[in-house]
């Protein structure tokens, strides 16, 4: 059976013959329709976070480098990336809905390349941090994922470059570290999908 352009014709031209009240019903009907049919499905940035948890406390972040202030920096990191991209509020008792502990077990200084009078070129700083989240009764609050990770599920590590011959510092390296690790920690606090 051959379908003629005879046939489809009609059926473009009921398209066409809407009234404006109808096409404005449909247009409002049909966004309302998907949105019933996707009654379980949630919007937002606050679905991204387990929903039980409102607050925070972020005790100084310990440190075993004989770096000194590093803690603190990364504390006030991680607080500040909590307030900005997240629905939690970071609160100073430990009486909070959850707590997010930290301590940074190595923080390593080493030389990538180096020049003909054995000066640094590039050196690279490399800081692992330890991670736990815990609420009120003391569970993690995040579950095992479903997909492993490449590192263990509660160890962060990241590496930044050092280039002493074109301005760079050890403390802008550092400031670049923590910004990196405060991200990485508060990405850490997502639900899994």
């Amino acid at each position: 059976m051959s379908v003629h352009r005879a046939d489809v014709l009609p059926v473009a031209a009921d398209w066409r013959g809407l009234s404006r009240r109808q096409f404005c019903w449909l247009a409002f009907a049909s966004p309302l329709a998907a949105a019933w049919g996707c009654a379980g499905y949630h919007v937002g940035a606050r679905t991204l976070y387990p929903p039980d948890i409102h607050t925070v406390y972020v005790p100084t972040i310990e440190s075993n480098s004989y770096r000194r202030s590093l803690g603190e920096w990364l504390t006030e990191a991680v607080a500040k990336r909590i307030e900005q991209v997240t629905p939690f509020k970071v609160v100073g008792t430990p009486e909070a809905d959850s707590v997010l502990s930290c301590r940074i077990v190595t923080d390593r200084k080493m030389m990538a390349m180096e020049s003909p009078t054995d000066e640094g070129r590039e050196l690279q700083l490399t800081w692992q941090v330890s991670v736990e989240w815990v609420d009120r009764q003391g569970d993690l609050v995040k579950p095992a994922q479903q997909i492993p990770a490449p590192q263990s599920l509660n160890t962060i590590e990241d590496t930044a470059s050092l280039f002493p011959e074109l301005g760079s510092s050890v403390v802008s390296a550092q400031q670049t570290a923590i910004e990196r690790l405060a991200r990485q920690i508060v990405s850490m606090m997502e639900a899994p999908w």
